[in-house]
C-alpha cells in the first residue's frame, strides 16, 4: 500500500503527533510529500511536519490549530483526528472529570475539527477527514467506559460527515485498530493488572491480546500506511465506514 507521489502538495492536520500513532502517521505522510502541522501537548525535536503546541480539550485550541494549519500552507486537504488519552477504572469509581476530559478529548475534539475545516476540505479537490477510531469504536472491554463511549462515538460522527460531505467529494473515515504498540498502551498496564487481577507480566498475555485471533500487536507504521493510502485518491471510496485492522479480534 503506498500513497507514492499521490499526496504531494497536500496540505494536513495531525492532532496526537508527538508520538506513537500520530507521529508515525505524520512521519508517513510527510514522506509523501505532504505539508503537516504537528499537533500536540509537547513539542518534540527532531519530530515530523510543523509542530503546534495545544490542549485539545479546549473547545478554542481545535479552532486555533486549523486556523493556522490553513494559513501557513494555504490550504487544508487532510484532517487526521488521532489525539487520545485513556483511563481504566470501574464504572463505580470512575472520575468524572476524566470522563469529561476523555470525551472532550476523542469526540468532541474531532467534531470541532471537523467544523471548522469543513470550508477548507471543500475547496479541496478530494477532501480527507479521518479520525483513528480504536477497536473499541465497534467493541467494548471492561473498565473502560469513557473510552469505549468516546470512540463508539466518533464512528458515528465519521457516518455523519461522509454524508454532508458526499457532495463535495469529502470523504470520512474511521481506523479501527487493535492493541497498537505506543506509549498510551503501555501506560494502561499498571491499571489492567489492579482492575482485572493479574499480575503485570501477564497483562498483555491475558488481557490486551486475549480477544485477538492473532496475538501480536499492531506497530504504528501499519496504521500510518493505511491513513497515507486513505488520504490519497484510491481511499475515496471508503467513506462512513469503519476501516477495522484488529487482528480478528471482532471475527468472533
Amino acid at each position: 500500500m503506498s500513497a507514492g507521489g499521490e499526496l504531494q502538495g497536500r496540505a494536513a492536520l495531525v492532532t496526537g503527533a508527538a508520538s506513537g500513532i500520530g507521529r508515525a502517521i505524520a512521519e508517513r505522510l510527510v514522506q509523501a510529500g505532504v505539508d503537516v502541522l504537528a499537533v500536540d501537548l509537547v513539542s518534540v525535536p527532531g519530530g515530523p511536519g510543523v509542530p503546534f503546541i495545544a490542549d485539545l480539550t479546549d473547545p478554542e485550541a481545535n479552532r486555533r490549530a486549523v486556523e493556522d494549519a490553513t494559513a501557513r500552507f494555504g490550504r487544508l486537504d487532510i484532517v487526521v483526528a488521532n489525539a487520545g488519552v485513556q483511563h481504566v477504572s470501574p464504572i463505580h469509581e470512575f472520575p468524572v472529570e476524566r470522563w469529561q476530559a476523555i470525551v472532550a478529548l476523542l469526540l468532541t475534539s474531532p467534531f470541532l475539527l471537523a467544523k471548522h475545516a469543513w470550508p477548507s476540505l471543500r475547496e479541496s479537490p478530494g477532501g480527507r477527514f479521518i479520525a483513528v477510531a480504536s477497536v473499541h469504536g465497534l467493541v467494548a472491554s471492561p473498565f473502560k467506559a469513557a473510552y469505549v463511549s468516546a470512540k463508539h462515538g466518533v464512528v458515528g460522527l465519521v457516518k455523519t460527515l461522509a454524508l454532508e460531505g458526499a457532495p463535495d467529494l469529502i470523504s470520512a473515515t474511521a481506523v479501527c485498530p487493535g492493541y497498537v504498540r505506543t506509549p498510551l498502551v503501555q501506560k494502561q498496564i499498571a491499571d489492567q493488572a489492579r482492575v482485572h487481577g493479574v499480575p503485570e507480566s501477564e497483562v498483555i498475555e491475558q488481557v490486551i491480546l486475549a480477544p485477538q485471533a492473532v496475538k501480536q500487536m499492531i506497530e504504528p507504521s501499519e496504521v500510518a500506511e493505511v491513513v497515507a493510502f486513505l488520504a490519497g485518491p484510491s481511499g475515496q471510496a471508503f467513506t462512513g465506514v469503519p476501516v477495522t485492522m484488529d487482528h480478528g479480534w471482532t471475527a468472533r
